[in-house]
């Protein structure tokens, strides 16, 4: 009888930590599974067959990371070793802490002589800094992202960029305007939107001076921009990436349209062809407040 008693509480000390086990994997695949790029609220980055994820605002740090290499009249390289550096430092968040009095974006440190740290924290102050830097770098176009991004930032781990290449160079081209229907993103519904003229504004910081006109219905606002082709999807791209804090439901240019609503299995579907397009024009809608 000992015995028999004794094999039964074997066999419900394995049941219990079968159960243990298992739970813990369900924890872990579910925690796993939240965070995932194809289920998280977030936007990916598409070259060839490959596709790379940022959180919402990370996007729309490397947005505007990548505008601004383009208004200085500097390649889309440029803005993939800003981003490489960006991720690095800080994940494309713009921090207040750091290592020693290391803070923002590139994680700049104002005793190094790049700024105050309430200048390091205004990320178009920073990165103008960083670029400010990087232009005077000898043939850093030619160079490997890594060395580049080394001799900007002087880090005491001077191989880590590299890892960051893959993506960076994903994001760079799409929100340069150089790979056309490249970036998507999965947002939570609207709850409100943002004013036009505060819409228009935006862009044209982002992309130089585009003009645009508004017109209203029940649906709400949309922003007309008459856009040159060589910036139209770099501002189609921007506006996706923005679309969260400004409230954007609805981006179209160039034959193709991103619908905010259009979800599948807790992702975007992407941008889809669309005749409703104009030639030169891309619009943006912002959605009427709901009662």
């Amino acid at each position: 009888m000992k015995s028999r008693a004794a094999l039964w509480w074997l066999l419900i000390l394995f049941l219990v930590i079968a159960v243990i086990i298992g739970g813990g994997i369900w924890v872990v695949t579910t925690v796993k599974n939240a965070f995932a790029p194809g289920l998280s609220l977030g936007c990916t980055a598409s070259v060839a067959d490959q596709q790379y994820f940022l959180a919402l605002d990370q996007t729309e740090n490397a947005a505007l990371i990548s505008s601004i290499a383009i208004q200085r009249g500097m390649p889309a390289r440029a803005a993939t070793i800003a981003l490489a550096t960006g991720m690095q430092e800080s994940r494309l968040r713009n921090i207040d802490y750091g290592d020693l009095d290391s803070v923002g974006l590139f994680q700049q440190r104002p005793s190094q002589d790049w700024g105050t740290v309430e200048e390091i924290m205004d990320p178009v102050y920073s990165t103008n800094a960083f670029y400010d830097v990087l232009s005077k770098v000898p043939d850093y176009i030619n160079m490997p992202i890594n060395d580049a991004a080394q001799i900007v930032q002087r880090s005491g781990f001077p191989y880590a960029y590299a890892q960051h290449e893959p993506l960076s160079r994903a994001f760079a081209s799409a929100l340069t305007g150089q790979s056309q229907e490249a970036l998507n993103c999965t947002l939570p519904p609207v709850t409100s939107s943002s004013a036009p003229d505060v819409v228009i504004a935006a862009a044209q910081t982002a992309v130089g001076q585009v003009s645009a006109t508004t017109s209203i219905d029940g649906a709400g606002t949309t922003v007309h921009f008459s856009v040159h082709e060589a910036y139209g999807w770099m501002l189609a791209h921007w506006a996706l990436a923005n679309a969260n804090q400004f409230g954007i439901s609805q981006v179209s240019y160039d034959g193709q349209a991103w619908d905010r609503n259009s979800n599948a299995d807790g992702h975007n579907k992407g941008w889809a062809p669309s005749t409703s397009t104009t030639a030169g024009q891309l619009t943006i809608v912002l959605p009427a407040a709901t009662p």
